[in-house]
C-alpha cells in the first residue's frame, strides 16, 4: 500500500540518520570502475544493444557524484524489506551495509517500482534528487545484469533490470 511505502522511506531515513559505521564504502571510482566494465561485457556478449547500454551509461553518470555519506544498506531490495498490514517489522542481509549514498538505497528499494518511488520519498521526509534516483536504477541494472544471469536470474523478466534499462529511454 502507500501507507507502507511511506514507512519504508521512514525507516531507510532512521538509519541514514545514524552514526556512520567505521567501516567506508565503495568509492566512485570503484563505482565507475565497475560499471565501465559490466557495460563493455553486455556489449561484448550481446546481452543488451549498443545504444541501450550507452544511453543508460549515460543516465548512470549524474549518481557519479560526491555525496555525503550516510549509513546505508546498500542492498535495500524490496525483497529484504518486511511488512505487517503498513508497518515495517524487519530488513534483512546487511551484508553491504556500509557508508554511502542516501539515493542509492532509494533507489535499490524503488528499482522497477517506480509508481511508488512518491510513497517513498514522501516517507523520507526530505527534498531528494529524483533525476540521481534514476540514475542509480541505470547504474544498478547494468551492473546487477551479468550476476543474475549467471545465477540462474532472468533480468528481462517484466519488470526488471532490463525493463528499467529500456524504460530510461
Amino acid at each position: 500500500s502507500p501507507a507502507a511505502w511511506a514507512a519504508a522511506g521512514a525507516a531507510v531515513r532512521m538509519l541514514h540518520d545514524a552514526p556512520l559505521p567505521p567501516w567506508p564504502g565503495r568509492s566512485l571510482d570503484e563505482i565507475a570502475s565497475e560499471l565501465d566494465g559490466e557495460c563493455e561485457w553486455l556489449v561484448t556478449n550481446g546481452v543488451l544493444p549498443a545504444g541501450l547500454v550507452t544511453r543508460n551509461r549515460r543516465v548512470a553518470e549524474a549518481a557519479l557524484r560526491p555525496w555525503t555519506p550516510v549509513f546505508a544498506h546498500g542492498d535495500l531490495q524490496v525483497t529484504h524489506v518486511f511488512v505487517d498490514g503498513d508497518e515495517i517489522t524487519g530488513v534483512i542481509d546487511w551484508s553491504e551495509a556500509g557508508q554511502g549514498d542516501a539515493l542509492y538505497d532509494l533507489a535499490i528499494l524503488t528499482l522497477g517500482h517506480e509508481e511508488h518511488l512518491g510513497d517513498v520519498v514522501a516517507g523520507y521526509g526530505t527534498d531528494v534528487d529524483l533525476d540521481v534516483i534514476r540514475a542509480w536504477w541505470s547504474l544498478r541494472s547494468l551492473q546487477a545484469a551479468r550476476w543474475l544471469i549467471q545465477h540462474g536470474f532472468d533480468p528481462s523478466t517484466p519488470g526488471c533490470e532490463f525493463d528499467v534499462l529500456r524504460s530510461r529511454l
